[in-house]
């Protein structure tokens, strides 16, 4: 949604079936799509599964499940494809952190922090906004009450569906699941006009990001009737 926001027409892929998916979507192997498809755009954003590298998987929930880092094999990939490219993940990812993304800096009412590698073009980093409290929930059996919520797992004062959806700016979806493995479309929009303004069309192009959400709303009323 945020590229769209930024004035792209966007494509999805995920081995996942995501009927809630808002754009034109392809389900198989991202590896696989993007050799299959090469040549088709003028950007490509990766988000390889995070359970490698996530916080929970090496602490609280070490040793219940194995992962594989697919991000290596997704950096070739995309070296190959020979177009500008982001990959996205966690904090504890082994990807270059050429821009790193927080709620705070767009005002909402999560922190998510996520890395961004970017391939072939000049994305200029954003500065870190000091955080204005605690996230909400509960650590080690301490409640703390904040600001942001925890749009992640389930219980320990963790956010509701429509907490996550009103914190994130994600409306097209009220899967739980969906919800915790998002990010906000606010990243990939600042991401994308980064991109637009540093590349061929910044002379030219000029998104509208109330249009286009007019336009989904309208959508949203047709498919509901």
């Amino acid at each position: 949604m945020g590229y769209w926001l930024a004035g792209f027409e966007v494509v999805g892929v995920d081995i996942t079936p995501r009927p809630n998916y808002p754009f034109p979507f392809v389900e198989g192997d991202a590896l696989d799509a993007c050799r299959e498809m090469s040549g088709d755009f003028h950007l490509v954003h990766a988000s390889p599964p995070c359970q490698f590298s996530c916080a929970l998987t090496k602490g609280t929930n070490r040793g219940q499940r194995t992962h594989t880092d697919l991000i290596p094999a997704m950096r070739e990939v995309l070296d190959w494809y020979g177009v500008p490219y982001v990959i996205e993940n966690v904090s504890g990812a082994a990807l270059r952190k050429d821009i790193t993304l927080c709620g705070e800096m767009f005002g909402l009412a999560v922190l998510r922090h996520r890395h961004f590698e970017i391939g072939f073009w000049p994305a200029l980093p954003r500065p870190h906004r000091p955080h204005r409290g605690p996230v909400r929930g509960w650590r080690h059996g301490v409640y703390r009450d904040g600001p942001y919520i925890a749009a992640y797992g389930n219980g320990g004062g963790k956010g509701t569906v429509a907490e996550m959806q009103q914190a994130m700016g994600i409306h097209w979806t009220s899967d739980h699941r969906e919800l915790t493995e998002a990010i906000p479309p606010a990243y990939t929009a600042h991401i994308g006009r980064e991109f637009i303004t540093t590349g061929e069309w910044a002379a030219h192009y000029e998104p509208d990001p109330a249009a286009r959400l007019a336009a989904v709303a309208r959508e949203a009323e047709v498919s509901a009737a």
